[in-house]
C-alpha cells in the first residue's frame, strides 16, 4: 500500500483550489483551538513504555481498521472545494462509494452499533445517544448516556465475535462500549469516558506523555479539534506498538462544529481540514506498524447533514395544546413529549388511558404544521428498520419528520414554536431516505480491489451501513450469526 503522508495536507496535487481568504480563515481557526493540545500529537512517537498486559501485536496476520469521521457527508468527496487529500488519495488506492445509506435514527450511537452489528436499530436496540428513562406516568422521558454497552446493544458486536476467535481489539472513542470486556484496549465514547477507558492503556498513554493530569482533568473544557487531537494520539500509539486485528476509531470534531456553524461553512470547511490531517496520522501509523501489507483500512461516517435555519420547536405546541405543563424552564408534566433526534422528534405518549386519544390530538396538531413532512404511526416503523413500541421500551409512539431546512428543539418554554435557528445551524437526524443523510464510505488496503465499484445493478454506486460488519466479518473470517447487510463482494480480492 502506498504511504499516505499527512504532511501533504495542503499540496495542489488533488486539485483543491488554494484560496487565500480560505486558509487565512483555516489558520485562524485551527491555531484558535489547537495550540494548547499540540503536544499530544508531537509527543505520541516519543519513548515507548508498554504495560506487561498489552495485548500481542498482530503482525504478520489480517487486521482490519474502520475509521469513522463524524458527520462527513458523502457529497464532500467529490467536491473539490473541500480539503480532503488523505481521503481522496486512500480512495485512488482502493474504492469509494457514491454514498452509504444510513441506519434510522440518522444520529451518532445508532449508526455507530449498526456499523459494527450488522442489524439495523430495530434489532440492535440502541435509538438514541444513550438509553430512554421514563421516570413515570404523565412525565416527560429523557435520554441517559452514562451506560455499560451490554445496557444499550441487544445483539453481540464484532468485538465480541473477534474476541471470540482470539483476535487482538481496540475501540477510540466508540460508542455503546464502555466496560465491554471484548474490547481489549478501549475508550469509550461516553461522559467521564477516562474512568472507563482500559487501565493498562491510561497508563501507557500516561507514561509516554501522550495523557497528561491537566488534560485528563481539562478534558471537556478544550475544543472538539483537541479531543479528536487526543484521540488520535491514543489511536497511533497502540497502531505502532500492538497493532490490533480489529480497531475501531471515531472522531468527532466535524459533527460539532456542523452543528455549531452548518456544513459548507468557513469553520466546517476548516474542521473537515483538520480531520483529515488526523486521518493522515491514522494512515502513517498504520504504514509503520509493520503490518501495512496484512490490514484493511475503512473509512466511513454516521450521517450527513443538512442546514436548518429554522427550529421547531413541538414542546411549546404541546403546552399550547394542554398536553403538557411547564414551570420556568423545567417541564413538570407531559402526557406528550417531544425528544428531537435533529431532522425527526421521538414523541411519546405517556399515560396508557389517554394514550389514544392523545395521539390522534398530537395528529392534528402537527399535520398542517410549518415545517412538518410526515408523521410517522407505528405501523411505518418497520419500514425505516425501528421497532414498533409495543416491543422496544425506548420506542417513541409517533415520530415527526422535518422538511428540508427545519430541525427540531427540546425548548418547552415560550411562545413560539418556529424560531430562526442561531446556537444551532446544522443537523443530521433526517430519514435515512433522504440522500442528504448519506455518509462516506472508503475501503483499501488488504482485500480490497482498487478501483472497484460499489452497489448493485439497482444501486449503483451505493451501500448500506449494514453492508459494513458483514464484509469486515468476512475479511477477519468471522462468521456473523445475524445480519441485515451483505458482504461487498464486488469490492474484494478475488481471493477473498
Amino acid at each position: 500500500m502506498q504511504r499516505l503522508n499527512h504532511r501533504s495536507f495542503g499540496s495542489c496535487e488533488i486539485g483543491f483550489p488554494l484560496r487565500g481568504v480560505f486558509w487565512s480563515l483555516l489558520a485562524l481557526f485551527l491555531a484558535s483551538q489547537l495550540l494548547p493540545g499540540l503536544m499530544t500529537s508531537v509527543l505520541a512517537d516519543g519513548p515507548v513504555v508498554q504495560a506487561k498486559t498489552a495485548p500481542a501485536p498482530a503482525k504478520g496476520q489480517p487486521s482490519v481498521v474502520l475509521i469513522t469521521l463524524d458527520g462527513l457527508p458523502a457529497t464532500f468527496l467529490r467536491d473539490p472545494a473541500v480539503s480532503l487529500p488523505n481521503l481522496r488519495r486512500l480512495a485512488q488506492q482502493g474504492v469509494a462509494a457514491e454514498g452509504m445509506v444510513v441506519a434510522n435514527p440518522s444520529v451518532t450511537w445508532p449508526n455507530h452499533t449498526t456499523l459494527i452489528t450488522g442489524v439495523y436499530p430495530a434489532t440492535h436496540g440502541v435509538l438514541f445517544n444513550g438509553v430512554l428513562q421514563r421516570p413515570g406516568l404523565g412525565l416527560p422521558p429523557k435520554t441517559e448516556a452514562k451506560k455499560d454497552g451490554r445496557e444499550l446493544v441487544a445483539v453481540p458486536t464484532l468485538f465480541d465475535f473477534a474476541k471470540q476467535a482470539g483476535l487482538a481489539t481496540a475501540g477510540i472513542n466508540w460508542p455503546c462500549t464502555r466496560n465491554i470486556e471484548s474490547v481489549d484496549d478501549n475508550m469509550p465514547d461516553v461522559p467521564e469516558f477516562f474512568e472507563s477507558s482500559t487501565p493498562g492503556l491510561i497508563n501507557d498513554l500516561k507514561q509516554n506523555q501522550i495523557l497528561t493530569e491537566e488534560l485528563i482533568k481539562n478534558f471537556y473544557k478544550y475544543s472538539g479539534t483537541i479531543r479528536d487531537d487526543m484521540w488520535t494520539a491514543a489511536a497511533t500509539y497502540i497502531i505502532r506498538h500492538r497493532m490490533p486485528q480489529f480497531m475501531t476509531i471515531h472522531l468527532l470534531n466535524v459533527d460539532g462544529v456542523h452543528h455549531k456553524y452548518g456544513p459548507r461553512t468557513p469553520g466546517g470547511d476548516a474542521a473537515v481540514a483538520y480531520i483529515d490531517t488526523c486521518l493522515g496520522r491514522i494512515l502513517d501509523a498504520i504504514e509503520s506498524s509493520g503490518n501495512a501489507g496484512n490490514t484493511t483500512i475503512i473509512v466511513t461516517a454516521d450521517h450527513g447533514f443538512i442546514s436548518i435555519p429554522q427550529s421547531i420547536r413541538p414542546n411549546v405546541k404541546l403546552k399550547q395544546a394542554g398536553l403538557l405543563t411547564t414551570s420556568g424552564n423545567r417541564v413538570d408534566s407531559a402526557r406528550a413529549y417531544a425528544i428531537p433526534e435533529g431532522g425527526i422528534a421521538m414523541v411519546f405518549l405517556t399515560v396508557p388511558e389517554s394514550k389514544a386519544s392523545d395521539r390522534q390530538k398530537v395528529v392534528e396538531l402537527f399535520k398542517d404544521s410549518e415545517g412538518i413532512s410526515s408523521i410517522l404511526q407505528p405501523a411505518e416503523f418497520a419500514t425505516y428498520g425501528l421497532p414498533d413500541p409495543a416491543d422496544h421500551p425506548g420506542m417513541a409512539d409517533l415520530i415527526l419528520v422535518a422538511k428540508d431546512g427545519y430541525g427540531f428543539s427540546a425548548v418547552a418554554t415560550g411562545d413560539e414554536t418556529i424560531v430562526e435557528s442561531d446556537t444551532t445551524l446544522g443537523t443530521h437526524g433526517f430519514l435515512s431516505t433522504n440522500p442528504k443523510m448519506n455518509a462516506i464510505l472508503v475501503m483499501a488496503g488488504r482485500g480490497i480491489r482498487t478501483g472497484a465499484s460499489f452497489g448493485t445493478e439497482n444501486s449503483p454506486g451505493i451501500v448500506r451501513n449494514v453492508d459494513v460488519a458483514p464484509t469486515i466479518a468476512h475479511l477477519l473470517k468471522l462468521k456473523l450469526p445475524q445480519t441485515d447487510g451483505r458482504i461487498l463482494t464486488e469490492v474484494l480480492s478475488p481471493q477473498e
